[in-house]
């Protein structure tokens, strides 16, 4: 198993093994507590390199499990596969989630964020080819990508970096 496959499997504590854990002191609300005390969260992932950090909460375990939930989502952004890594499995789950997005309320599963990128990778970031190829419509590719604001601006920065038009959000 390659790429972003690998660290998603991870369970919570195999991937927090796997990283750099810094805590400090964040600014902003929150009283003198939170100026007093090392609640925010840093998480440095060492094999990939990439980071997350968290410093909402003045508890240091909730900024823990959310600097978490973000490394994972960002491992599922920025590592790509090659598509015949993808199992028929997968892709069916795929077209499942897209034609069925989560709503803000489910979270976004972090393995079909991941599976879309590859595809929209292999298809040079053209979403209409990328739908086809999923045999999905392009807005129920659209809608998927506007669940998370994170996934939506890693899409559109990526079709900049490569010339193509920006995304319109159809909501």
């Amino acid at each position: 198993m390659t790429g972003w496959r690998a660290y998603l499997q991870l369970s919570d504590a195999e991937l927090l093994a796997q990283c750099e854990f810094d805590r400090f002191r964040a600014s902003g609300p929150g009283g003198q507590k939170r100026n007093r005390t090392d609640s925010a969260v840093r998480l440095r992932h060492r094999p990939t390199g990439l980071q997350s950090e968290a410093v909402e909460s003045r508890s240091q375990h909730e900024n823990r499990a959310r600097a978490l939930r973000r490394l994972r989502l960002t491992i599922a952004i920025a590592l790509r596969a090659p598509k015949a890594d993808a199992t028929a499995g997968e892709q069916r789950v795929l077209r499942s989630l897209t034609a069925d997005p989560p709503s803000r309320l489910r979270p976004v599963d972090f393995s079909s964020v991941a599976l879309l990128f590859d595809v929209l990778d292999e298809h040079a970031w053209r979403i209409s080819d990328a739908a086809d190829a999923l045999e999905l419509s392009t807005a129920a590719v659209g809608r998927f990508l506007q669940v998370d604001p994170r996934v939506w601006r890693a899409a559109a920065e990526r079709r900049l970096a490569l010339g193509l038009s920006p995304l319109r959000a159809g909501r």
